[in-house]
């Protein structure tokens, strides 16, 4: 069986860290469902040679979400089977899943992509799944500075920095785990570094 938490720390390390500050076991593991499915997806291109094959392998996975949401995922595929799980539970919604595919396969052809479906609207569920609905509005500057930021928008960022603390204030605590890497500055910082500035996000309830 796939180890999903290490293949999800070894891919997307920020993610991966931020889920850490999850205060229940089955917070985490929902939050390493959530990501690892946006790494899989993050991966396709660099696995492929042509656009065109990377947009069948998101076409396999969009097929898939079929399976997910009628509560009988592909056997034997870890992502699936937890993604499975979240949705017989509530925590997903598939027009965001599905949107985040259409996004790659705009982005992979060199198309214009819809950003928000790409990084702000996956934040937006993940705080759904922690807190349940009704958070939106208190997330939304965080998940538009993640947007911006995985853009290259840094200026951007710094911009909306005050504002989405401001907003977060009414956040639940239980969420925060999963707009706290939106307070990372640079993917360059070294693991650690990114850890103790996660935790004093944390602290704080700030970006």
């Amino acid at each position: 069986m796939i180890d999903l938490d290490a293949r999800l720390r070894e891919t997307d390390f920020e993610r991966w860290a931020s889920s850490r500050l999850a205060s229940t076991e089955c917070q985490r593991a929902d939050l390493t469902t959530l990501y690892a499915f946006e790494a899989e997806l993050a991966a396709i291109p660099s696995r492929v040679s042509q656009p065109i094959l990377a947009e069948m392998r998101f076409t396999w996975w969009a097929d898939q979400l079929d399976g997910v949401f009628a509560g009988s995922p592909r056997k034997g595929h870890p992502v699936l089977e937890r993604l499975a799980d979240l949705a017989r539970r509530g925590g997903l919604d598939r027009r965001v899943l599905d949107d985040l595919i259409d996004a790659h396969v705009d982005r992979v052809h060199d198309r214009p992509f819809d950003g928000d479906a790409l990084f702000a609207a996956p934040m937006l569920q993940a705080v759904g799944v922690l807190a349940g609905p009704g958070h939106e509005a208190a997330a939304a500057g965080a998940a538009e500075a993640w947007k911006l930021r995985q853009l290259g928008d840094l200026a951007g960022v710094q911009a909306i920095r005050a504002s989405a603390n401001q907003a977060l204030r009414t956040l639940p605590v239980a969420a925060f785990p999963a707009v706290a890497h939106a307070a990372l500055r640079s993917g360059a910082e070294p693991g650690a570094f990114k850890r103790l500035r996660l935790v004093r996000a944390a602290l704080l309830g700030r970006i």
